[in-house]
């Protein structure tokens, strides 16, 4: 049965000069506890479709299904995780990761303890009371990743979480992510520019066309590349398999794209 499904979607931005269809008919749906990468050229919708998900945008034409329920009627919380940490400098890390919670009223002695517990799991046990400038961009990040995972969301969002990281800290906070999502059951989707990292963290890729954004194709990432940790998925055979394929269709939508003068 789908957790989330997104039936016949569509999206257009409009401008006094007329509209931009930015997505086009996207119908996918996603198993409770799958993690999906979305994998397409920048400014195919990839962003849109999470913001439509979250309940940020509103999308033109079709319908976003959470258990069986229009994303708007439900009460289940989702977290989103950007690019950028977004810490409040004059906050301390702990205050950080409880502002969601204080904001909703919904804080108690146990989320605090919550938060602490997690902090530990992600490496951290001693920055509660310390500030967001004295931490490294990868520590900064997993505070970041606490504070999505504080509400225990049951739909996480993930929009290039990784890419301002140097590559060693990347492929520790995609291990991180990909056993913390296991042991909590979390269902996820990731947008990334990176085939090796949707590879690596996904159980399927979804290939996206541009202008208008729609799903190109979808490649299942093996169930022996699936049960191992990102950074061992790279050592394996089928994983450079893989890798070739998408990035053939990734370089044929490309050159199709190319204007000839």
């Amino acid at each position: 049965m789908s957790f989330l499904t997104l039936d016949h979607v569509s999206h257009h931005y409009f401008s006094k000069n007329g509209f931009t269809k930015a997505l086009d008919n996207i119908s996918l749906s996603v198993k409770e506890g799958e993690f999906i990468s979305l994998l397409g050229p920048s400014g195919c919708g990839k962003s849109t479709i999470l913001s439509i998900i979250a309940g940020i945008m509103k999308q033109t034409a079709g319908d976003v299904f959470l258990q069986q329920k229009l994303i708007s009627n439900t009460d289940l919380s989702i977290g989103y995780m950007l690019q950028q940490d977004y810490l409040f400098p004059w906050k301390t890390i702990i205050d950080n990761v409880l502002l969601g919670p204080r904001i909703q009223n919904q804080f108690t002695e146990e989320t605090r303890s919550r938060a602490l517990e997690l902090l530990d799991v992600v490496g951290l046990p001693n920055v509660a009371e310390k500030y967001p400038s004295a931490l490294s961009g990868g520590m900064r990040q997993r505070v970041a990743l606490v504070r999505t995972l504080i509400n225990n969301p049951k739909l996480l969002l993930l929009d290039e979480p990784f890419s301002a990281l140097d590559y060693q800290t990347k492929l520790k906070l995609e291990n991180l992510v990909a056993k913390l999502f296991k042991t909590y059951h979390k269902t996820a989707i990731l947008v990334t520019h990176d085939i090796g990292e949707a590879i690596a963290m996904s159980d399927r890729v979804f290939i996206m066309n541009a202008n208008p954004g729609s799903i190109a194709k979808v490649f299942e990432v093996p169930i022996e590349l699936r049960n191992e940790t990102p950074i061992l998925v790279r050592k394996h055979q089928k994983y450079q398999l893989l890798f070739d394929k998408i990035w053939e269709e990734l370089d044929k939508k490309e050159s199709a794209s190319k204007v000839v003068f």
